[in-house]
């Protein structure tokens, strides 16, 4: 009876904070009610985003949207979607790779070329979205906390469309790797 209690309890816990944290079942964030999901501490990875060889458009196209745009695979970059448009970003999309470009053919003749189911997505925090996503995180009052580690070079391998944060003192900031190089943005 205890047991069925306890794994009672800890689904209930999980359905009221809507939480994922891989990696453990402690992760990194100190107060777990503002975050949707979060990462095991001391692991050296980081969280992959999509290559997309055609960057995304339209209507179901939602503002936080993060890719590695393959478009060109000479010239391979990390981008956000804010839905500005402005001269340096005429469709929206930042560049987070600071305009530097990487050749990432080796890496994308073992990505498969299929057709994509387009109604495919894990969604969390939340049963529905219209969001147009492979990963989408509906919250109005959560977060997701990017996998830290202290410094860039404990990665070992990275691979392109890498995130994370670098929580080491005086130097915290979030990196992305395009596939030749990280990009450092520091708040």
């Amino acid at each position: 009876m205890k047991k069925i209690f306890s794994i009672v309890a800890i689904a209930l816990s999980a359905c009221a904070f809507s939480q994922v944290i891989f990696g453990d079942a402690i992760g990194t964030a100190s107060n777990k009610q503002s975050v949707l999901v979060d990462f095991a501490a001391g692991q050296n990875k980081g969280i992959i985003i999509p290559y997309v060889r055609t960057v995304p458009s339209g209507a179901g196209l939602a503002e936080g949207t993060i890719i590695l745009d393959a478009s060109d695979q000479t010239k391979a970059k990390v981008k956000f979607y804010n839905g500005v448009i402005s001269a340096d970003s005429p469709e929206g999309w930042a560049d987070l790779s600071n305009g530097h470009g990487a050749d990432i053919n080796a890496i994308m003749t073992a990505q498969p070329v299929l057709a994509e189911d387009a109604g495919a997505k894990v969604i969390i925090g939340s049963n529905s979205s219209t969001a147009d996503g492979v990963l989408v995180l509906e919250s109005d009052a959560k977060a997701m906390i990017l996998p830290m580690v202290q410094d860039t070079n404990d990665i070992l391998n990275p691979a392109p469309g890498m995130m994370v944060y670098i929580n080491k003192t005086g130097a915290k900031r979030l990196a992305v790797y395009n596939g030749e190089g990280w990009t450092y943005w520091k708040p």
